[in-house]
């Protein structure tokens, strides 16, 4: 993992995926019902790995579609600082990621977010900090936590949009996916990068693989990221 001299964190991409490359059984579905079929031993490692690592980050609609919690359970640690990047501040207020009782939490906004909205977080207990002008920047927001929070490793439980994102600006260091042994199939069924073309296998984002395990019934694979 990055030394606290790097200019940002080190990354993890962890997934649970289908046979198939899905993420959830269809378009605005919650990811908790694939999740269910996760083998105990699998959520363990879920969870082990929050308890490892400096912060944790999902993006808007993950929190919209699952009001997930992102705090460590199953065993013993601290939960990791959650990062939420949210261009305009416009997610619920009660979303269960806002309780800073439970974690501190980071909402990551863009210059254009309205004041009161900041000022509504803030005043539950969220660091709200601006990282770009229209649009979050994941750079500069890694250089953020990197500088100001003291976050040296990083966990990203991302959706397509953001994992494509990270991916494009090269700030994914490993891939860890959880194998659910599913088809789900749908066009329009959330894969682990979305939105990504690319105009020949010039272009494609390279793996290595490093390791294979399997816990309980789901086989996990490791790679890094080879830009």
């Amino acid at each position: 993992m990055n030394t606290l001299s790097s200019p940002r964190p080190h990354v993890l991409m962890i997934s649970e995926i289908t046979a198939d490359g899905k993420l959830t059984l269809g378009k605005g579905v919650s990811s908790k019902i694939l999740m269910r079929h996760m083998s105990h031993e699998a959520e363990i490692l879920l969870h082990q790995t929050r308890a490892e690592y400096d912060a944790i980050m999902v993006g808007s609609s993950t929190i919209r579609i699952d009001n997930s919690f992102l705090t460590v359970r199953m065993v013993e640690g601290k939960s990791p600082l959650r990062v939420i990047p949210n261009a305009l501040a416009d997610l619920p207020e009660d979303s269960n990621v806002f309780d800073t009782s439970l974690a501190k939490t980071v909402l990551a906004v863009s210059e254009a977010a309205p004041a009161a909205r900041c000022a509504a977080f803030r005043e539950k207990g969220v660091d709200v900090v601006t990282a770009g002008a229209k649009h979050v920047d994941y750079t500069l927001l890694m250089k953020i936590l990197a500088e100001e929070y003291n976050v040296r490793s990083l966990i990203l439980e991302g959706g397509p949009t953001l994992n494509r994102y990270m991916l494009n600006e090269k700030l994914v260091d490993e891939i860890r996916l959880i194998h659910m042994p599913f088809i789900v199939g749908g066009d329009d069924t959330p894969s682990l990068v979305g939105g990504m073309r690319i105009g020949s296998e010039n272009d494609m984002i390279r793996l290595k693989l490093k390791g294979t395990a399997m816990y309980g019934e789901n086989l996990v694979t490791e790679y890094d990221v080879m830009y």
